[in-house]
């Protein structure tokens, strides 16, 4: 598992390896990933948006945003979490994500960037 904390919101990410299958005539590589985001602050804020890159072994980037997160744009309030399952398919056993939350806080109505620290995506049966 994977933490960072950035202005009062701590993200946890934990991963698991899915399996592999054949899309398009090539092997895929599908991995889980869970994210809880905590809010350690003082003030009430909403998850807007979110930017992630996905990286794989082979030096392919993909950039993936949109709105919230699973259809949802979860307000946090101080003390809550909010926990999600999300997954992504690679063409090679590794790779890697990172990424960030634009957020905005109530109180101040200032957006702002929470980061996702970067975490590794690896097939264990790939690993030396």
């Amino acid at each position: 598992m994977v933490q960072q904390v950035t202005s009062g919101i701590k993200i946890s990410v934990d991963t698991t390896f899915e399996g592999t299958f054949y899309k398009n005539y090539k092997v895929h590589f599908a991995f889980g990933y869970k994210v809880t985001i905590e809010n350690q602050g003082k003030d009430a804020v909403q998850l807007n948006s979110r930017h992630w890159k996905i990286y794989d072994a082979l030096n392919n980037v993909e950039i993936v945003e949109g709105e919230g997160v699973i259809g949802k744009k979860p307000v946090l309030q101080p003390g809550e979490s909010h926990t999600y399952n999300s997954g992504c398919l690679l063409t090679s056993p590794f790779g890697a994500m990172k990424g960030y939350y634009n957020m905005v806080n109530f109180t101040s109505s200032n957006n702002f960037k929470v980061y996702i620290p970067a975490f590794k995506l690896s097939a264990p049966f790939a690993l030396n």
